[in-house]
């Protein structure tokens, strides 16, 4: 395995600052790109779609477009809730496998805030060891003695759910 040197580091902190979306997810705190969302929206009835997998709730009829539902408390292995008040789902813009955008849903525990990360804040993701894959972490942000794990949320589904997903929400 390459070790990242500090002027990757520097490259990749630099690259990962900007405006992100921070929400919760149980006592975790995570970011995505502001630029990925087009809006956060109340929690509402999900059509659940057979053969998918457990963390993909299904979809919703958002203003006539079908919309993918992804429970991230299930695709992270978190512990499960009870829907809240707070409980929301957070609607992104990802790319496909064949490049194409798509919209996706994510249910999110509770919306934070809107923070403007700059580069001496975030941290490259840890080494975790080889096993384990983290190509979905941009980083770690620090922000007033917390650390927020960033997202790039083109990544948290694999290519191939992806493709199923949005084959799916265009046939309905």
């Amino acid at each position: 395995m390459a070790t990242s040197t500090p002027e990757l580091q520097t490259a990749a902190a630099t690259s990962n600052a900007g405006k992100y979306l921070t929400f919760t997810l149980g006592h975790e705190s995570y970011g995505i790109s502001v630029l990925k969302v087009r809006e956060i929206i109340r929690l509402m009835d999900i059509t659940s779609v057979p053969q998918m997998p457990p963390y993909v709730k299904g979809v919703i009829n958002l203003r006539g477009k079908v919309v993918p539902i992804v429970d991230l408390r299930i695709k992270f292995a978190l512990a499960n809730a009870e829907s809240s008040e707070r409980t929301c789902i957070v609607v992104v813009q990802v790319k496909t496998a064949s490049a194409a955008s798509a919209f996706m849903g994510f249910i999110v525990d509770g919306v934070e805030e809107v923070v403007n990360f700059g580069a001496n804040e975030i941290e490259p993701t840890p080494d975790f060891g080889s096993k384990l894959d983290t190509n979905y972490i941009l980083g770690m942000a620090k922000i007033r003695g917390k650390v927020k794990t960033l997202l790039d949320i083109d990544c948290v589904l694999t290519s191939e759910t992806l493709e199923k997903l949005t084959q799916t929400a265009q046939a309905a």
